[in-house]
């Protein structure tokens, strides 16, 4: 029997080789001003040799202040969608891998630190931070120098912001956007009960909270006409808060739009979040949605055995496997999975002579 992870997958318009994507990861590298860099070259090239069906560059600020750290990449002006360009062309004169773009806005998580340096908020008054935007006025942190509540005009600019990214990414030739809807950035921050304090009608009820990342949703699908997904967290963590029921809700609102796909992950509101991390902790959270929509949805979360991967699709929990941290540890994840179901995979003409002779047929023709 053929392996499932190794099957087709269509997702909108675009049929995918296999069920396996690359997730997007943020890669801090970005030269202050938004712009990509010779990094993104070293690490999308690199990426887009593994097999993998789909390969989504990390969260992409759609303004200035929506970075989550100066480092960031962005796509708000012509210099960021200039720098992309380059890269991309660098990327596609060697593979055809389809490659996706993730869109964001980091509201209250907004001006922080790179990872490896601590990841603090870095405050309005020093000279690389900023001032950050969100739906009511609490910090994440205890603490930390609170967010400014949108007013009407915020949400328009900030909404107009994600549209024009995406007609950039448009004109970029990327095959799909997703927006980013999880890990506590600005549009879960209105989903949620528990960042989302508001007494208008952008706040409260659960049709009121889902209001504004909807209206993101809308002027996207009509800036971009490729595959639209939506990254989403299936829950906070947190009692209270934002759960796989309103997850459901918010899915089939997606669907009912035209969202092509879910990528189901969790977590990242509230510091009081208690995950119980273990292999594929957040399947439930996946195959939860995917029993209450028709659109393709991805899972991801410490998913790193072959076998276990094919379990989550073969059983039909979700209908792709998306991979990150993994795939950066071992960028042939994707071959090596082929390799042990019988499978195969594309591989550039540079690197044939290296198939081993105990998996023969590996690489397609």
């Amino acid at each position: 029997m053929p392996s499932a992870l190794f099957t087709p997958l269509k997702v909108g318009t675009r049929e995918l080789r296999n069920r396996i994507v690359i997730a997007p990861m943020c890669q801090y590298s970005a030269d202050g001003a938004g712009n990509a860099t010779d990094w993104h070259v070293i690490h999308l090239g690199n990426l887009s040799h593994s097999g993998a069906a789909l390969l989504t560059i990390e969260a992409t600020a759609v303004t200035e202040e929506g970075r989550i750290s100066p480092d960031d990449l962005g796509l708000w002006n012509d210099d960021n969608e200039a720098a992309l360009a380059g890269v991309l062309a660098s990327v596609r004169r060697h593979s055809d891998m389809p490659i996706g773009i993730q869109l964001a806005h980091a509201g209250r998580k907004a001006s922080t630190r790179v990872p490896w340096q601590g990841g603090s908020q870095i405050g309005p008054d020093e000279a690389t931070g900023w001032q950050t935007v969100a739906p009511s006025p609490f910090p994440f942190g205890e603490g930390e120098n609170p967010p400014v509540a949108l007013d009407r005009s915020g949400l328009e600019r900030i909404r107009d912001g994600f549209a024009t990214a995406a007609r950039r990414s448009e004109r970029l030739g990327i095959d799909l956007v997703q927006l980013h809807g999880a890990h506590g950035y600005l549009l879960h921050q209105f989903l949620s009960p528990l960042s989302n304090r508001r007494d208008d009608e952008y706040g409260g009820s659960l049709e009121n909270r889902m209001r504004f990342p909807l209206e993101v949703f809308d002027a996207v699908r009509s800036a971009f006409a490729g595959p639209l997904t939506m990254r989403v967290s299936g829950t906070d963590w947190v009692a209270g808060g934002w759960d796989v029921e309103q997850t459901i809700a918010f899915a089939r609102a997606l669907e009912s739009r035209g969202c092509d796909g879910i990528h189901v992950s969790s977590g990242g509101l509230s510091p009081a979040q208690a995950i119980p991390i273990g292999p594929s902790y957040q399947v439930p959270l996946a195959r939860a949605v995917k029993q209450a929509v028709a659109i393709p949805v991805v899972a991801v979360g410490l998913i790193t055995g072959f076998e276990q991967a094919e379990a989550i699709v073969g059983t039909g929990d979700a209908d792709a496997i998306a991979l990150a941290r993994g795939i950066l540890y071992d960028p042939r994840w994707p071959w090596h999975a082929a390799a042990h179901f019988g499978a195969k995979v594309k591989a550039p003409n540079q690197y044939l002579r290296c198939q081993p002779r105990q998996h023969p047929g590996l690489f397609d023709d």
